[in-house]
């Protein structure tokens, strides 16, 4: 799942409803807003963390304006949390700052990547999503996304952040 094409095939195998926008690269939500990305739809904010030994790796998702307490996630699950290395992100997810996307777990060969997503995330709107790129952004439902993920046989918690 290296480049966006990869993700577009696969999606349209599954028969998952998407629409793209293709765009200049974008690395922060900032840069996003700046492009008119986040008037489309409910833009994921997408955090790759690790837990404190570095045996276990999150990817949490919350909506673009929410900030993450790591205190209170660590908590929540049960591991103090500090943001993984740009080299762990390649090794399991296979891809890179600013490119970082609920949709890299595709990458994950042993499904090892827990995913935490936030439940405000479980509307209606439809989630804008990096397909593995950060020169465009996928927008589908929630359904699809959490759908892709648990075929993938990633764990993943949906839970108030």
């Amino acid at each position: 799942m290296g480049k966006k094409e990869d993700v577009y095939a696969l999606l349209d195998a599954k028969g998952v409803a998407y629409e793209t926008i293709e765009h200049e690269e974008v690395f922060t939500i900032e840069d996003m807003e700046k492009i008119g990305i986040c008037s489309r739809g409910n833009v994921c904010k997408n955090l790759f963390l690790r837990n404190g030994s570095g045996k276990r790796h999150f990817l949490v998702c919350v909506q673009k304006d929410k900030t993450v307490d790591l205190k209170q996630l660590g908590a929540l699950l049960g591991s103090r949390m500090s943001f993984a290395s740009a080299e762990r992100l390649r090794k399991h997810l296979g891809l890179t700052p600013g490119a970082v996307t609920p949709l890299g777990v595709l990458n994950d060969k042993n499904a090892e990547v827990e995913v935490v997503i936030d439940q405000d995330l479980a509307g209606e709107m439809p989630l804008g999503v990096h397909p593995c790129e950060n020169t465009a952004t996928v927008f589908l439902s929630f359904a699809d996304l959490r759908r892709l993920i648990e075929e993938h046989g990633n764990p993943i918690t949906c839970c108030k952040l």
